[in-house]
């Protein structure tokens, strides 16, 4: 297996990183009927890139990158044990190399750096019928907490 380098995005990744965004909401419009139709963004990517409290890491290969994820510092509501979490988002992985564990290095990359912010706990979301991504999520020590529920009117 060839090796997986994890590492901090640079502004230099980004036309890989704008298609992995658009990669991330192509999966999950089939999951999401309230998403606009044509291109939209989620993420300010550069913005990302430079931000102190956000850490976007990348998965790179073979000299080219497959992988991204990122971990965001929250502050936690009042009523929660501890004060800030680390959100993630911006999970992508390639097709080519999805089943390789690249989600499980880069997820592990983002632990390290939110640990070495004094974060004890991360978050994130994932739609409650994307089994595939649930799974992935579980299996690296995810477990289920809250599932957001909505009624069109």
């Amino acid at each position: 297996m060839q090796e997986i380098i994890i590492r901090k995005a640079t502004l230099a990744d980004l036309p890989v990183l704008l298609d992995f965004e658009q990669g991330v909401i192509a999966a999950e419009r089939p999951f999401d009927p309230t998403l606009k139709e044509g291109i939209i963004h989620y993420y300010d990517i550069a913005a990302m890139i430079t931000a102190p409290h956000i850490e976007l890491l990348v998965a790179e290969a073979e000299g080219q990158l497959i992988g991204s994820g990122y971990a965001r510092i929250e502050n936690a509501r009042p009523y929660i044990i501890f004060t800030r979490y680390a959100y993630l988002g911006f999970m992508y992985v390639a097709p080519a190399w999805r089943g390789k564990g690249v989600n499980k290095l880069i997820i592990n990359g983002l632990r390290t750096w939110a640990h070495s912010q004094g974060i004890v706990e991360m978050r994130l979301e994932v739609y409650a019928t994307n089994e595939p991504a649930v799974k992935a999520y579980e299996k690296v020590g995810f477990q289920p907490l809250l599932v957001e529920m909505r009624l069109p009117i």
